[in-house]
């Protein structure tokens, strides 16, 4: 496994040793810069001794530097780079010349990595020059046009007419509270002194539409609102664009598809593997500096805490970035939005920008090259089938429409691949599914429809060079404003038509009651259903569940939490290599191919499969059934113990079994989740005997995480960071910014009694997740904390902007 790594350079901090009198403590006292210590929510002093409190002495500080005693010899390249937090409060410090921190902006030294203190006066203009920087990029992506106008007057009456307006007087306000409707905007105009023809504004996005009666109006009305403050935010007046325009008109910067999906492309990969570890290398800085601030007060800071520095203030050591084997075409799901180009043509690709900000026009996937050329033919084909079809394309803006997504899942062979020249052979499976608004539409009609698209998919899979496989294909219906849809959206299985030259002749009934697909990992066959989560990019998985195994330090006596399971992909990977493995999952689909891929690869030690509820409702209760056994069974081998195990889950496997019969690809009901949790907890109470004494049933027990971008659920954090057995846990995460915060709960020391609680918290709106974690940590009961050990950035997206973050955390 290739990896590179990050050089850390650890010379040592200057000191000098003197020899004061007994009642002097020579010992520096340890400081933190002002970013470290202040917040807008917390108190200045927080986490640090008394004014004129020295910090006792260690057995670290009575050791002689032997490398360097004087700071001018061999300096550190942090050396005055951080303001000193006791001479910005004090006007003097202790250490004089020998502070290892300046004393004001003149000692202050730019830091290693070209940056300044953000609390330094240098540090504050650059930040507003970055946030100035990238408002002026996101006005520069967004496209204001007729038809957002024309949307908005349909939803405000008339019986569906729209007003002709002059586009030349018409302007756009950007940066607009995304809660505002219409009447919102007129008062905040007339409170302006602004005078205006109409004013348009729809809730949940951020511009909204003026117009005015004559030239000179706009013009003194622009300059009266070009850069007013509207809750914190400049005020930005942009054009109003025709219906349809050219792509190349100068007027405006338009982002293509390339460039809103693979932002990264155009630089070299090395480049990008640079770019991502730096920032994960951000994302580490900013958990050291989050936990600095969410440590109880007078407490001692965590040790990992107070060596942060000596590794360039991260929270851990970052061992390096693992590179992608395939950088081409790696996707094994491209999800395709159907709308309008900028032409005003229906079209299926990606969307240029957001919809909060007023952009719905959708481009081809051309010269995307993150996207399967499997995929990219399929969505061709679509394409020319929606142009001749007499549905209309999906409207965000005025909630319309039938033809809403397509996406294109692949399933690939077993073995090793290492380029994009062998993408259609490498792939055995195809499924494809349509996203369909079904309301108010005939249903004759649609299913006439229905089969011309299976025919149009099967006639264009067989036209293609070679031949495009074709296993399963979905319909979805979804009528919510987003095309996320939730997993409990209708599905429809389609038939496929038999082709002369025996294309989808394997076929089966059984594919028109399951629509499942199949890929590998690390050798092993995992079922996938329409909704169920899988890597993307399963080449590159197969070295992040590696890194994962190894870290966890597994072995025989081993007992595998694998949370947020999914089809199972980690679990089974691993469970050659431990004892057992539990693995939640609260997708009814993806239990059921936990069920199947637990199965068609012959692995009788996971027990992944029976929980179909909220990981965050069942994991205390699974934690306490699994690590916990009576003395009588103590002496019982493992393999017995297992045995028993599996026996006390039965009648959970077995309720689960009866839901997935009734319906394969579906979740069960509200009524029918609380039934099993219900179930599912009496049979954990049966399970323990208060009255014996219970002994650990497995040495060593770890948990694996791999939770969706929104981070750990509270109640399930709590339920790992509370329970003494777990030791060892593995964070795997595709949103480094969750997990930070989640890691601030994890790792930060627990209050005291009269201390706990969010009792300064007033639920401010725009408090940062990192900053509500750390209040979330106030309320963490006693328990010991995790620390983080060490963190990997591994590259699942090669050519965009997000990276896979693993970390190790201990205790």
């Amino acid at each position: 496994m290739e990896t590179s790594s990050i050089e850390i350079n650890e010379l040592p901090l200057p000191t000098k040793t003197l020899t004061p009198p007994a009642s002097v403590d020579p010992t520096p006292m340890e400081t933190s810069s002002i970013d470290e210590l202040q917040s807008s929510d917390s108190n200045p002093t927080d986490n640090i001794e008394a004014v004129g409190e020295k910090r006792k002495r260690t057995d670290e500080d009575e050791k002689p530097n032997l490398e360097s005693s004087d700071p001018k010899s061999t300096p550190s390249p942090w050396w005055k780079t951080s303001l000193c937090s006791y001479f910005r409060r004090e006007a003097s410090c202790s250490h004089g010349s020998e502070c290892k921190y300046a004393h004001g902006e003149a000692e202050l030294r730019m830091k290693p990595d070209n940056t300044w203190d953000p609390t330094s006066e240098r540090g504050k203009k650059a930040k507003a020059m970055k946030m100035t920087e990238q408002e002026e990029k996101e006005d520069d992506e967004v496209l204001f046009t007729e038809q957002m106008m024309e949307s908005i007057d349909g939803d405000e009456g008339g019986g569906g007419s729209v007003s002709v307006v002059d586009l030349s007087l018409s302007k756009c306000l950007v940066h607009l509270p995304n809660k505002w409707q219409s009447d919102e905007l007129k008062k905040f105009l007339g409170e302006q002194g602004v005078q205006y023809k109409s004013a348009k504004k729809r809730r949940g996005m951020i511009v909204g539409f003026v117009t005015f009666e004559n030239a000179e109006q706009l013009q003194s009305d622009v300059e009266i609102l070009d850069g007013k403050i509207v809750n914190s935010s400049n005020l930005k007046i942009a054009d109003v664009l025709p219906r349809t325009f050219d792509k190349n008109d100068a007027r405006k910067s338009v982002k293509s598809a390339r460039g809103a999906v693979t932002p990264l492309a155009d630089l070299s990969y090395g480049d990008q593997l640079e770019q991502k570890k730096a920032s994960i290398g951000q994302m580490l800085k900013k958990l050291a500096r989050n936990a600095r601030k969410a440590c109880p007060n007078g407490n001692s800071l965590p040790q990992w805490v107070l060596t942060s520095r000596d590794r360039g203030g991260l929270a851990c050591n970052l061992e390096g970035i693992i590179e992608s084997p395939i950088t081409n075409g790696y996707r094994n799901k491209c999800e395709f939005s159907v709308g309008l180009s900028l032409q005003g043509k229906p079209t299926v690709g990606f969307s240029l920008g957001s919809f909060c900000a007023g952009v719905t026009a959708v481009e081809e996937p051309v010269d995307c090259p993150n996207v399967s050329k499997i995929a990219s033919q399929y969505a061709s084909i679509f394409q020319k089938f929606i142009e001749k079809s007499k549905f209309q394309v999906w409207n965000r803006f005025q909630h319309s429409g039938f033809w809403r997504q397509l996406t294109v899942r692949e399933g690939r062979k077993p073995g090793v691949f290492s380029n994009d020249e062998d993408a259609i052979t490498r792939i055995a499976e195809v499924m494809l599914i349509v996203q369909v608004c079904l309301t108010d539409s005939d249903e004759a009609e649609v299913a006439t429809e229905f089969e011309e698209m299976a025919k149009a998919f099967a006639e264009g899979a067989r036209a293609s060079s070679p031949t495009l496989p074709l296993t399963v294909l979905v319909v979805q219906n979804h009528s919510g404003i987003s095309n996320v849809a939730p997993p409990d959206s209708p599905l429809q299985v389609l038939p496929i038509p038999m082709l002369d030259n025996g294309i989808n002749q394997e076929q089966t009934t059984d594919v028109l009651t399951e629509a499942r697909i199949h890929d590998h990992i690390n050798n092993l066959r995992f079922s996938i259903s329409p909704t169920a989560f899988f890597q993307v990019n399963t080449v590159t998985a197969e070295k992040l569940y590696t890194i994962a195994g190894d870290w966890a330090d597994l072995g025989p006596d081993t007992l595998l939490f694998d949370v947020c399971c999914g089809t199972g992909t980690i679990g089974l990977t691993l469970a050659h290599r431990v004892g057992m493995v539990i693995g939640i999952e609260m997708n009814a689909s993806a239990v059921a191919d936990a069920e199947r891929n637990a199965t068609i690869n012959g692995i009788s030690n996971c027990n992944s499969v029976g929980f179909v509820v909220q990981a965050e409702n069942v994991m205390s209760s699974l934690l306490k059934q699994y690590l916990d056994v009576t003395e009588m069974e103590e002496a019982k081998p493992l393999s017995n113990a297992n045995d028993d195990l599996d026996k006390q889950i039965s009648s959970t496997e077995e309720m689960s079994n009866s839901e997935h019969v009734a319906d394969q690809n579906l979740p069960p009901t509200n009524s029918r989740v609380e039934e099993l949790q219900d179930n599912e907890q009496k049979d954990i109470s049966s399970s323990l005997e208060p009255e014996k004494s219970t002994k650990p049933q497995f040495k060593n027990v770890v948990a694996i995480v791999d939770p969706p971008r929104s981070g750990l659920h509270p109640a399930v954090i709590k339920a790992l960071r509370t329970h003494p057995r777990l030791k060892r846990l593995v964070y795997i995460s595709c949103n480094p910014e969750t997990l930070v915060a989640n890691a601030i709960e994890l790792c930060t020391p627990s209050f005291d009694e009269a201390d706990r609680g969010n009792k300064n918290y007033r639920g401010r709106k725009k408090i940062g997740i990192a900053a509500l974690a750390r209040h979330r940590a106030k309320s963490m009961p006693t328990s010991e904390a995790f620390r983080p050990v060490k963190a990997m950035a591994v590259d699942l997206f090669p050519h965009t902007d997000h990276c896979e973050m693993v970390m190790l955390l201990e205790r």
